[in-house]
């Protein structure tokens, strides 16, 4: 732990290889140990000058930041730890692992020992924060001088603290009362007003035999708090004395007493690492998900298979320059984090009107907290409350849920399950939840956590008086000194200070709007030549106008208005063209696609628009491209500018390219995962090509990008459709089942399909309207809802075979033979089979035929066709081998360790489910995991060694309702009773499997589990 290569806890330090690095007093100090506190995340140039310099910095304050980041990065090179320091807008990034800062080695031990705590581990617990104790070496950040950093570390101290208290209490818990009572002493002569610890020393006095002495610690702790404070005591340790007097004080619970969960139990799946199967699985068990044929386990000899907690981070970026009242900042974060006593989740709603920093103020509360207040996650929505489609809770929930690591196929479809299991998930977790941007109180309350260590931070426009204990915050203009503060940080204090008086009519010109000052300010720091003065005179004549500005949409019109006349020709049209994309963020290449240009890097084009403020950079995305976002008043002034300007021919013409492009990019991703247009129909609408640089980057990982773009895509759908581009509506839509099917986005399948066929069909199109059809015969036959899922399948199948679309009637049959497997009936399934091999030969789509083989090939298995079924599986591997589709290939190999087993090659299925895990575990497929962990159970089963198989039953069990798969985790109850011979341990398994079957519906399993319970 002494050679730690970076160190705040006490004095700051860097090692290196030999010994300690010199860090420069002053400024690089200051400098360093910023960076190290928000090690791995963006800290703001701004943020650096003002803990450097506080209320006055010189001109060259950012120079010399950057000097100082300079030799901070030589400085780093000599760190026994690897680090460095990059620039990323709006600062800078220290790059280096969690391991190497003493500080996030502290906070992540705390948080492990938290949970331990919570699993009934209280002496593993209680080794790990005397582990993060020892990390101190003195006060945090001793040493340096005070100013706002002071503050970060007085938060450090107190969790060291707390740790310290949590540590306390548990060897309380365990009894080890007499080894406590000297330190708990020392701590409090250390800490003489600290409650908690006093509690503490009383409890280990009196259970040590010393009761005299730990009444004297009470009655010694009653003085100090009148003498300081003028206040008695607090309730607990009222109580306390209240019990020893009368001989009723109870021991500390033992916490290893409290029921610990099942030891094959797994944790949480690790953040970032949760992904769905891969596309086309055939399901084939009883009330099977949607991801039956996806693969993944563990062989006989791989370690356990451990997850860790899914951790979202979906905050936007904070703003940089940020002002706002302390004491509202400082009411807000208490309203969030509430203390102990708290007993309902934390609340707190910002309401106010347009443009007056809502989002902002919410955004920069929640990035303050984010790490100590809610270290397991925060999740973040723009809800969409002043656009014509608000986001319904149901959609947010879902995304929540995918964030929170529950693979798509496995979210409810009801709104009320989907609450359910999302509180459920938040139940033991502390998680911030920002709700920005909400309609009403009837969009946020189904989206409320129920646990106490839970906060939620609502924005809105409506007053939301209805969410029940919230605090709120109204948002107004800002005061003239916050307004003058802000402009000082755009445009810089001399230049303030130089025309103070003019400064400050500028402000009141304005009516100290943040966003219409915020507006002014990025024209006078894009023209350093421009007086204020200069600018007060030509707000002026907008005179009317302005007086009106805090009184709604068409003063604001006005200021904008200021802005937008200011840009040349082509960056007015671009603004008033972007105003047509409905994303929420906007990829660069948009900008190309609208104006039909074809530059390699068409984010120059959108420069001169962030440049006044226009539009806003929003960050980088996966393909290193930058992104851009639209205030809401903003766009809306935007769009009408289109309608004066642009014809409606004009307007369609550029959607098309839009679209075109959009069409394009979700083609080349669908191909890089099938490895060829296969499986799909395509439209004949014309594409518009992004550059091939942002292409290449898009299919590095397509599926990746697919989910980043998915509002877009979807939205998309939606707009072509509206405008009679129904060719690139249904296309776009089929298309993106892709995504669909391997993340389980059911819902969003329907809607986008639901959007495409309404306008193909308006328009007569015959041939979308069949391929629309057909891809929502999938949907339904996803859902188990066979009997409309035929409807829908017979339909596309008469009109493709009208029009001679061999791919179409190809898809179509593949489809009815799944259903008539399904249904038992393996003569139909064949048949349907056979044709429609027959017609994806047509069509020359080979991925499709291998689909078949493989679907195919568990019937003839079942009909005991061994050789016929094996080779259907060997041309099946060869196909996907050839295109590069490692989806098709898992899940024809799992099916080749199913026919192993039925040949009684057990050894040879084992290692053949091996290779199908490595595939799974490449992709984050935790549902294929159970279904292979259940596979394995099944191997050595027939193998005769059931202790391997009842590992592999118990861990498939854990995993599956791990992420609330409860069929799928009945099913192998059920298996692991029928292995077992202990008629206690059976009912114990059976009794939750039996009302999962009685609840779903599974008649057969129902029978066969009462008839193993009647049996025992």
């Amino acid at each position: 732990m002494s050679r730690l290569p970076f160190r705040l806890l006490g004095p700051l330090q860097v090692h290196g290889p030999d010994g300690p690095l010199r860090v420069p007093p002053g400024r690089q100090e200051v400098i360093l140990a910023a960076l190290l506190l928000d090690a791995n995340r963006v800290v703001g140039t701004h943020h650096l000058v003002d803990l450097i310099w506080e209320d006055n910095p010189p001109e060259t304050a950012r120079t010399q930041v950057q000097i100082c980041v300079s030799r901070l990065r030589k400085l780093l090179a000599g760190a026994a730890g690897e680090a460095t320091i990059t620039t990323r807008p709006p600062g800078y990034v220290l790059h280096t692992e969690a391991g190497n800062v003493d500080a996030a080695l502290f906070t992540g031990l705390v948080l492990r020992a938290r949970r331990l705590r919570e699993e009934g581990a209280s002496r593993e617990a209680v080794r790990l924060l005397r582990s993060a104790v020892t990390l101190w070496q003195g006060e945090c950040l001793s040493g340096l001088d005070g100013g706002p950093l002071a503050n970060r570390a007085r938060q450090l101290n107190e969790e060291r603290l707390t740790a310290t208290e949590l540590r306390i209490q548990l060897e309380l818990e365990l009894g080890r009362y007499d080894r406590l009572v000297g330190e708990l002493q020392m701590l409090t002569h250390e800490h003489p007003l600290r409650e908690k610890l006093r509690g503490q020393l009383i409890q280990a006095l009196y259970w040590s035999g010393r009761q005299a002495e730990a009444l004297e610690a009470f009655r010694t702790g009653r003085r100090i708090l009148a003498d300081e404070l003028g206040l008695e005591p607090g309730r607990e340790l009222r109580e306390l004395e209240s019990a020893i007097l009368a001989g009723e004080l109870p021991p500390p619970v033992a916490a290893d007493a409290a029921p610990a969960r099942p030891a094959a139990g797994p944790a949480r799946p690790a953040a970032g690492a949760v992904r769905e199967r891969p596309r086309g699985a055939a399901p084939d068990e009883p009330a099977r998900t949607p991801a039956d044929e996806g693969p993944a386990a563990a062989p006989e000899t791989a370690p356990e298979v451990v997850r860790q907690d899914t951790v979202p981070h979906q905050l936007p970026a904070a703003v940089a320059d940020f002002v706002s009242d302390t004491a509202r900042v400082a009411a807000l974060e208490r309203a969030l984090t509430g203390g102990p006593d708290r007993t309902t989740v934390g609340l707190a709603a910002i309401t106010g009107k347009p443009g007056t920093g809502k989002s902002t103020l919410a955004v920069h509360v929640a990035h303050t907290l984010a790490e100590t207040g809610f270290p397991d996650g925060q999740l973040y929505c723009d809800l969409r409350g002043t656009t014509g489609t608000p986001a319904t809770p149901a959609e947010v929930l879902g995304r929540f849920l995918r964030a929170l690591g529950i693979p798509g196929q496995l979210i409810p479809e009801a709104l009320d399950e989907r609450a359910e299991m999302y509180r459920t998930r938040l139940a033991s977790r502390r998680v911030l939840v920002v709700l920005d941007d909400a309609a009403g109180e009837g969009q946020v309350l189904p989206l409320l956590p129920g646990s106490r260590g839970c906060a939620v931070l609502v924005t809105g426009r409506a007053r939301l008086t209805a969410l029940p204990g919230a605090h709120r915050v109204e948002l107004d203009v800002l005061d003239e000194d916050m307004a003058l503060e802000l402009l000082s940080r755009i445009i810089g204090r001399e230049r303030v200070a130089g025309e103070a008086q003019a400064a400050e009519a500028l402000v009141r010109t304005v009516g100290r709007l943040p966003l219409a000052l915020r507006i002014v300010a990025a024209r006078l720091a894009a023209r350093p030549h421009w007086t204020l003065a200069s600018m007060v005179q030509r707000l002026a004549s907008e005179r009317h106008r302005l007086d009106e500005l805090t009184h709604g949409e068409m003063t604001m019109r006005a200021s904008l208005s200021l802005t937008y006349e200011g840009l040349g020709p082509e960056d007015r049209r671009l603004l008033r063209l972007l105003s047509m994309a409905q994303a929420p963020t906007l990829p660069s290449w948009l900008a190309g696609a609208l104006l039909d240009d074809h530059r390699p890097f068409p984010s120059d084009l959108m420069e001169p628009l962030v440049d006044v403020q226009m539009l806003d950079v929003d960050g980088v995305e996966r393909t290193g491209g930058f992104r851009y976002r639209f205030h809401e008043i903003i766009r809306v002034y935007a769009r009408e500018q289109l309608a004066a300007h642009h014809p409606p021919e004009v307007r369609r013409e550029a959607l098309a390219r839009m679209a075109g492009g959009w069409m394009h990019l979700t083609q080349q991703a669908h191909r890089t995962v099938y490895g060829g247009d296969f499986t799909v129909l395509h439209g004949d609408a014309p594409r518009w090509e992004p550059p091939a640089s942002y292409t290449e980057a898009v299919l590095a990982d397509p599926l990746a990008w697919l989910d980043a773009e998915q509002t877009a895509l979807c939205r998309m759908v939606e707009h072509t459709a509206d405008e009679g581009l129904h060719d690139l509506s249904w296309d776009l839509a089929t298309s993106l089942v892709t995504l669909f099917e391997v993340r389980g986005h059911y819902d969003l399948w329907e809607q986008t399909h639901l959007t495409a066929l309404a306008a193909v069909r308006k328009a007569g199109n015959l041939r979308g309207t069949a391929a629309v059809r057909a891809s929502l015969g999938s949907l339904y036959m996803s859902r188990n809802q066979f009997d409309t899922a035929r409807q829908a399948l017979n339909s596309a199948l008469d009109v493709f075979q009208a029009l001679d679309e061999p791919r179409g009637e190809a898809l179509c049959r593949r489809d009815m033979a799944l259903i008539a497997r399904t249904n038992g009936d393996d003569a139909s399934a064949l048949e349907l089979y056979r044709r429609s091999l027959a017609d994806f030969d047509r069509a020359g789509d080979v991925v499709g035929r291998a689909i078949v083989l493989t679907q195919s090939a568990h019937i003839r298995m079942r009909q005991g066709e061994i050789e016929a079924a094996q080779t259907q599986l060997d041309e099946a591997l060869d196909i996907y081998e050839g295109v590069g589709y490692t989806g098709g290939r898992a899940r024809t190999l799992r099916r080749v360790g199913q026919l192993l087993l039925e040949q009684g090659r057990s050894d040879l299925a084992v290692l053949t489910f091996t290779e199908v895990l490595e595939l799974c575990r490449d992709s984050g497929d935790v549902i294929g995991e159970g279904h292979l962990l259940r596979d394995l159970g099944h191997a050595f089963a027939v193998m005769g060694r059931p202790d391997r198989a009842r590992d592999f039953y118990d861990r498939a069990v854990a995993a599956r309702e791990e992420i609330m798969d409860l069929s799928g985790g009945a099913l192998v109850r059920l298996d692991l009773a029928r292995l077992l011979e202990e008629p206690g341990r059976s009912r114990e398994l059976l009794a939750p499997a039996v009302e999962v079957f009685r609840e779903r519906r599974m008649g057969r399993e129902l029978a066969e589990a009462k008839r193993l319970l009647g049996a025992g």
